[in-house]
């Protein structure tokens, strides 16, 4: 359970680090896309918050708090208060894991997807390393060095 749990500590540090990071850049910077990414750096971190909230509430049923959603205009601040917000969710989640059984409701052409706890956990996880990396892959190319947000540096930070 403990891997399990620093891979969500790694998650939430990396995201948080990369938001921190990017409140200290010029707005324009932040509209700013690559080819072969998401997309602009903000909207691409509005989306993996947006949907790390979306994963959590299809393990709970529960709303987020602050409520984060790709329609809504929000700022670093506000991705930032919620992706802290969504941390404790996770831990808490985390401690109870093994009783958990989600069911994902069927939804468009998906079919209903039962026993999926370990699906949505497995999803989070790789959703924010996908998006966190294309964020950056843009600030790269705008000449921009991003943190640098492995396992590595995440230790050196939490543990240093």
């Amino acid at each position: 359970m403990e891997p399990l749990r620093e891979m969500f500590r790694h998650h939430a540090w990396a995201t948080l680090t990369l938001l921190d990071f990017c409140a200290g850049l010029p707005a324009a910077q932040l509209s700013e896309t690559a080819p072969g990414t998401y997309g602009a750096v903000l909207p691409a971190l509005q989306h993996l918050v947006s949907a790390d909230q979306r994963y959590l509430w299809l393990i709970t049923r529960e709303e987020g708090n602050p409520r984060i959603h790709e329609s809504l205009t929000l700022t670093l601040a506000e991705l930032r208060a919620g992706m802290e917000a969504q941390t404790k969710r996770w831990e808490a989640i985390l401690d109870r894991v093994d009783e958990l059984d989600v069911t994902i409701p069927a939804r468009g052409e998906s079919p209903e997807t039962p026993h999926a706890t370990n699906l949505l956990l497995l999803q989070a996880i790789q959703h924010g390393n996908d998006h966190r990396t294309q964020a950056c892959t843009v600030l790269s190319v705008l000449g921009v060095e991003p943190p640098e947000l492995d396992g590595w540096n995440y230790w050196g930070a939490t543990r240093g």
